[in-house]
């Protein structure tokens, strides 16, 4: 029922920055409880980078917490990324719990795009 949809991904400098979008969109009415952003590199588990609540509060992983900075507007979510390390090397997939006219909140995830930051 929901679909979101990420881009921005790319090849950066260490050191450099990047901003990821996401955007929903449904063919029915839909509430965004909260958004996030989650990353997973080779043979790793799927991790939370950040997470905006309608409310507005955010949380940031340890790892990110001073370089990231998400923010919502309207049905999309941004990520955007600074002073990128090599071991910001990931898929980032956007995600979502999102309530719509016939389905409770439940959660949705995006199909990710590759950012590779090179050292």
């Amino acid at each position: 029922q929901v679909r979101l949809v990420e881009s921005g991904g790319g090849l950066v400098q260490a050191g450099g920055s990047l901003r990821l979008s996401c955007a929903a969109s449904s063919s029915t009415i839909f509430r965004i409880n909260s958004m996030g952003w989650y990353r997973q590199a080779p043979g790793k588990e799927r991790e939370l980078v950040a997470t905006v609540s309608s409310g507005g509060s955010t949380n940031y992983a340890d790892s990110v917490r001073g370089r990231f900075t998400i923010s919502r507007a309207g049905d999309s979510v941004f990520l955007h990324m600074g002073s990128l390390k090599p071991d910001d090397t990931a898929v980032y997939f956007c995600n979502g719990d999102i309530r719509t006219a016939i389905h409770n909140a439940r959660e949705y995830w995006g199909q990710g795009t590759q950012v590779t930051v090179s050292p």
